[in-house]
């Protein structure tokens, strides 16, 4: 009894932190990260200045949410950073045509934008079989050129300021809530709830292994068309806020597409598909901010965050290797008791 009582034991007892230690890093990381912030500066826990930060990170922990979608099924999406910048724009250029337009309308248009350019990503990548890389980055030089070409680097036209209420203005009868936090905490729960459904559990599976789940009368395309759709959604509304709070650029989203891979990448999400958490990538890009932000309190310059992504992204993949591989060497029960 004894030699099958032990191998039964074992894997039991590893269960949980396999399960845990591909995201757990982050989390750890974004304490000591807070830990730290707290040292350097006193009083940046302040409510109004804790709010603050989160509104400047809710940009980028949106646009992470968005790039898990697609990450964890097998892909990547380099384009988001340019729906940004093209969602910035545009919206200037609706108010400059129509200057009595509902600002409302002006988000759902872009939001509608956001989802097009999401869905011919996703028809390429998978009715066409272009790898999503190749296919979003020419997504992305397209809507750079044409950015570009439009505004000749100088766009124009304003954002109202009803428009901008959502990036930098507060919630009406809580003075002290900034309207981005509130789409930041309906976006984060609408992604958790989303991977808590049957669609989000399938789209996992299809990222660990697209053949089988097409065996098991899984619509690979179909699902993988969704996350591109998502994506594309979650971009466009990180546009919005950022629009809001920085006002017209055409280097609105200039980079924001490597920051969200890195933050995703941290969050210890497999670059192909199948494994990872989607409150672990938003945790992801919550710490890529505090980094940041500690960065400059410290006086190093802003230069060396894309180093410090690199960094960042060579160290989480081979901590995700290495823990994969362990976990791959872990005897099967069943095997044992045989």
């Amino acid at each position: 009894m004894s030699d099958t009582a032990a191998p039964e034991a074992r894997p039991r007892g590893l269960r949980l932190p396999a399960a845990l230690s591909a995201s757990t890093p982050v989390f750890v990381l974004l304490g000591v990260l807070l830990i730290v912030l707290a040292f350097v500066d006193i009083g940046f826990y302040e409510p109004d200045r804790l709010l603050a930060f989160i509104r400047r990170a809710a940009p980028l922990i949106i646009l992470a949410a968005g790039q898990y979608f697609v990450m964890v099924s097998g892909g990547f999406d380099l384009s988001v950073g340019s729906v940004v910048t093209v969602g910035v724009v545009v919206a200037a250029e609706l108010f400059n045509i129509a200057p009595d337009m509902p600002w409302p309308l002006a988000v759902v248009i872009l939001l509608a934008a956001g989802m097009v350019v999401g869905l011919v990503n996703g028809l390429v990548s998978t009715v066409l079989a272009v790898p999503s890389f190749i296919t979003t980055l020419g997504m992305m030089l397209i809507l750079q050129g044409a950015v570009f070409f439009w505004t000749q680097g100088a766009p124009r036209g304003y954002l109202s300021d009803g428009y901008r209420t959502l990036g930098r203005g507060m919630v009406p009868g809580l003075p002290w809530l900034p309207w981005a936090v509130v789409v930041l905490a309906v976006v984060a729960l609408a992604a958790v709830l989303f991977m808590r459904s049957d669609t989000g559990r399938t789209l996992v599976a299809t990222g660990d292994n697209d053949a089988a789940a097409a065996l098991s009368g899984v619509r690979v395309h179909r699902l993988r068309v969704l996350a591109f759709v998502l994506s594309g959604l979650a971009a466009a509304m990180a546009a919005v806020l950022v629009g809001g709070f920085t006002g017209i650029s055409a280097q609105a989203g200039n980079g924001m597409e490597f920051e969200a891979i890195t933050a995703v990448v941290l969050g210890g999400v497999a670059l192909g598909g199948g494994r990872g958490s989607v409150v672990a990538a938003m945790a992801g890009a919550l710490s890529l901010q505090t980094l940041f932000t500690l960065l400059t309190m410290l006086g190093v310059s802003g230069a060396l965050e894309s180093a410090v992504q690199g960094v960042i992204v060579i160290a989480a993949v081979a901590l995700g290797a290495v823990s994969w591989s362990r976990r791959r060497r872990v005897p099967h029960p069943t095997k044992e008791r045989r």
